[in-house]
């Protein structure tokens, strides 16, 4: 048992719960945690006087690769930033600038205290093996649309056989990563696609993820095409599979909500995404607690959000909760903590010395809001017992190669268009 722990003395521990402890702990493989009597054999013993250690984050929707086209087409709506910006761009995606762009987003989600990422984009065996490399947990979901992607030129009968291959292969870091399906939503799925990757999802266990109600359009045209709403609809073609994804989940019904907990589904918001691209509506937490639906947090992708840290996601979750409820009880910091780091079984370290966690307030009482509201730096992450980071710097992502190689791809790469 001591060779699968590491002590840490004279700290602060923050669960998932958001319970606030002092003393010496002992951190296993597993995500246990004890206090320590000081005479265990553990792998190492860790000062923690001048550290807070907290359950990871966990990031529930990603476009990781999509640092490539961060800060670009700034300032435009939606649809057009898609069609002008994104989508043209994206017609000439390699396999190469997608390992690029996933490893300085792995970089990024690493170093800000982020253990876990529910991924849709594509190239999914490129996003799967950069992520296996970086011992971060992961859900990677290869995207399925009815039109031609860089990954499936030949559409989604091609997307789909080649997803389902891949799930069918095995895992590139087995307990870790694992692959699903995303569609991508019920504008760029027909009903067929969308019940031949339910099918898959439950023939072979993996998770379906997709966008669901970010945008009032969305819910309108879905509503003339079906009559019925985007969640109503899926329901409708039996699509829903247990613990699936649907991403952003801004424009949905309180019927559409008791839907989504009938199924097990995760709604995740992304507030920063949807607060940018102005759409209007961000989700309702506390109808959504009320309906007894499962949320997490997200941030999209990097494009639409310019960041992928999952603790400035939170503090954005709290703050626009609160603003549209005008409700300043709403997401309060356990809460919001909760969220952020819900079932993560790994554990990260931040700088206690950081002026940004003072005061500590008595008995620590604020040091959890100050990490929230504030932040700090992340020192170490453990993954599975692993070392991800130690004390600030990234084990397993040369970051700043990293940098030095997004920098050029995205040079080259945008000199040709």
């Amino acid at each position: 048992m001591g060779e699968e722990s590491r002590r840490i003395t004279d700290t602060w521990l923050i669960d998932d719960d958001g319970t606030i402890q002092n003393g010496d702990f002992l951190l296993f493989k597993d995500g246990r945690f004890e206090n320590s009597k000081g005479d265990e054999d553990v792998l190492e013993t860790i000062n923690g006087s001048s550290k807070i250690v907290t359950r990871s984050l966990q990031n529930w929707h990603t476009h990781m690769a999509m640092v490539l086209n961060k800060s670009m087409g700034e300032g435009l709506p939606l649809m057009e930033w898609l069609e002008t910006s994104i989508f043209p761009v994206e017609k000439g995606l390699t396999p190469k600038l997608v390992e690029v762009g996933t490893r300085a987003a792995v970089a990024e989600m690493i170093s800000t205290g982020t253990t876990f990422a529910c991924d849709m984009y594509y190239h999914p065996e490129i996003v799967g093996d950069v992520l296996a490399k970086s011992g971060i947990r992961a859900k990677v979901c290869g995207p399925i649309t009815d039109f031609p992607t860089p990954s499936y030129p030949n559409g989604p009968g091609e997307a789909l056989k080649k997803v389902e291959s891949l799930i069918s292969g095995g895992s590139p870091s087995p307990g870790r990563v694992e692959y699903g399906i995303g569609t991508h939503s019920v504008y760029t799925c027909s009903e067929e696609t969308l019940i031949k990757a339910s099918e898959i999802s439950q023939r072979t266990g993996c998770t379906l993820s997709i966008h669901t109600s970010e945008t009032r359009k969305e819910v309108a045209d879905c509503h003339s095409e079906h009559g019925m709403y985007p969640v109503e609809y899926l329901d409708s073609i039996d699509y829903f599979t247990e613990g699936t994804v649907c991403a952003h989940c801004g424009w949905v019904t309180k019927k559409e909500m008791r839907i989504l907990a009938g199924h097990g589904a995760h709604a995740v918001h992304c507030p920063t995404s949807n607060q940018k691209l102005a759409c209007g509506g961000t989700m309702s937490y506390p109808a959504m607690k009320e309906a007894g639906v499962d949320v997490r947090l997200g941030t999209d992708g990097a494009a639409s959000n310019n960041s992928l840290d999952m603790r400035a996601e939170s503090k954005a979750a709290s703050l626009i909760q609160r603003h549209d409820h005008w409700d300043a009880r709403v997401l309060g910091p356990k809460e919001t903590w909760k969220l952020a780091t819900k079932e993560s079984k790994d554990w990260v370290t931040w700088d206690l010395d950081d002026i940004r966690m003072r005061p500590k307030g008595n008995e620590g009482r604020r040091l959890l809001p100050n990490l929230i509201y504030s932040g700090a730096r992340v020192l170490d992450v453990f993954v599975d017992g692993e070392v991800l980071r130690r004390d600030g710097i990234t084990m397993t992502v040369d970051e700043e190669a990293s940098c030095v190689e997004i920098d050029e791809a995205v040079g080259e790469y945008y000199s040709e268009i």
